[in-house]
């Protein structure tokens, strides 16, 4: 039996079932659970002091490009939109092979962690030179964070109408059977499992309708999720309404791609009618606000999903268009747009954080994680409030309005992958110093 102690903590958010707020409260951790919270609480094992902080669950990433952490503010890209965006990149993206996809996925998870976040899932839907998903999941595995990457695909390619070069698609019979490859080597349903594998076709316009229904099938026969890009902007919707005659909602409930097991990146776009039916089919969305404005998406209906029932959680989005990883600013960005469009009462900081916890963990189907209850997993962030940023200010839980953006500790399935600051399970500069040296030979 392992325990660990966090004792005297200013503040816990447990995001529990009445939300509970605890002063001066500890967390005992035992085999990976959380055993108890409360005051006076005894260890048999580590002790750690967070007199001073504030404690969290673990932020949940619910969308992510990993492989992209190699190709920030790449110029043509910087100020491009979406469409034409992809095609600057496509061509880099080639280039890549298994050394570029693990080493990349390192850096941004290791990124994430640091903001906080001990659940991410990732969106990988393109294998050049013999790149396979488990570069991805071993990467995941060396920093010990918990893992839900999606198996995704292109089959549409420049030739045939597509965005992507050909060089970059595949063959839809040799996606499916990759697709039951990576779900039977690395799918883990268990409560408390540290990997969970999810199918995603890249998105309508690289991927027939054909395959996203294959796709769908496949996921309920295994048990799985399933992931895309939906309504993303303006020309999404006009793609959609060009080649299938329909918005991406119907697009969507036609090849049974709405229920409890699917979520949907960004969304910006969703109008009423999808909204309800997201809301009644239980789907659930990624909201990726600083890419949505990095790229001039707009602003997803965050505050309209919400009202209305719809799950949604927060995604940092590829590094390439957003260019960040960080999830706190991810939740803060959240916030302030929907104050934007509906007002300073809109969204409280205290919604926009549960919605970066607890709402990412329901959209992936994991509520065994996202909340600080007895019986869920120990995934844990503690934030030092003694920081610059919160000097003076009158609300610990307002984390998001005057808090640190970068956690103190951090803590995953009660195993320590953050201590003071700090990676504690990989050589970070080292991987570093390996990422800027692909950069640059990328850039050749």
């Amino acid at each position: 039996m392992t325990e660990i102690l966090l004792k005297n903590a200013d503040l816990i958010l447990t995001m529990d079932e009445s939300r509970q707020e605890l002063p001066g409260a500890d967390i005992l951790i035992r085999d990976g659970q959380i055993a108890g919270i409360g005051q006076g609480l005894q260890a048999q094992g580590e002790v750690h002091d967070v007199s001073g902080c504030l404690v969290t669950p673990g932020l949940v990433n619910t969308h992510h490009h990993l492989y992209q952490t190699l190709t920030r503010a790449v110029p043509g890209g910087q100020d491009a939109l979406l469409f034409g965006w992809l095609q600057t990149l496509y061509p880099i993206w080639a280039k890549f092979g298994p050394d570029e996809m693990f080493t990349s996925a390192q850096i941004g998870l290791a990124e994430l962690a640091l903001s906080g976040c001990t659940l991410s899932s990732d969106h990988l839907y393109l294998y050049p030179n013999g790149s396979r998903l488990e570069d991805t999941i071993a990467a995941a595995s060396e920093l010990e964070i918990r893992f839900h990457p999606t198996r995704g695909a292109m089959s549409i390619g420049e030739s045939d109408g597509g965005l992507p070069p050909d060089s970059l698609v595949e063959e839809e019979t040799a996606i499916l059977d990759d697709m039951i490859r990576v779900v039977d080597a690395f799918h883990d349903p268990s409560e408390g499992s540290m990997c969970r594998v999810g199918l995603a076709p890249c998105s309508p316009f690289s991927v027939s309708r054909d395959l996203m229904r294959d796709a769908a099938l496949l996921a309920r026969d295994k048990g799985v999720m399933l992931h895309t890009h939906l309504a993303e902007n303006d020309e999404d919707i006009a793609y959609s309404q060009a080649q299938f005659g329909c918005r991406p909602g119907q697009y969507a409930e036609d090849l049974g791609w709405t229920g409890p097991d699917v979520w949907h990146a960004h969304c910006v776009k969703l109008d009423g009618a999808e909204i309800d039916l997201f809301s009644r089919t239980k789907t659930g969305v990624a909201h990726c606000p600083c890419s949505n404005c990095r790229l001039g998406s707009g602003i997803a209906p965050v505050r309209t999903m919400r009202d209305a029932g719809v799950k949604v959680g927060l995604g940092a989005d590829g590094s390439a268009s957003n260019d960040n990883g960080n999830l706190m600013l991810e939740a803060r960005q959240a916030l302030l747009l929907q104050r934007v469009v509906n007002g300073a009462d809109a969204m409280s900081a205290r919604e926009a954080l549960e919605i970066a916890t607890r709402g990412g963990a329901d959209v992936l189907g994991r509520p065994d994680c996202g909340r600080l209850m007895p019986g869920k997993r120990a995934d844990v962030a503690v934030w030092d409030m003694r920081c610059v940023e919160s000097a003076g200010s009158w609300d610990p839980a307002a984390l998001l309005l005057a808090g640190p953006m970068q956690v103190k500790h951090l803590f995953v399935e009660g195993r320590q992958i953050v201590r003071d600051g700090h990676i504690t399970t990989i050589d970070l500069p080292r991987v570093i110093e390996r990422q800027n040296s692909l950069a640059k030979e990328l850039q050749a």
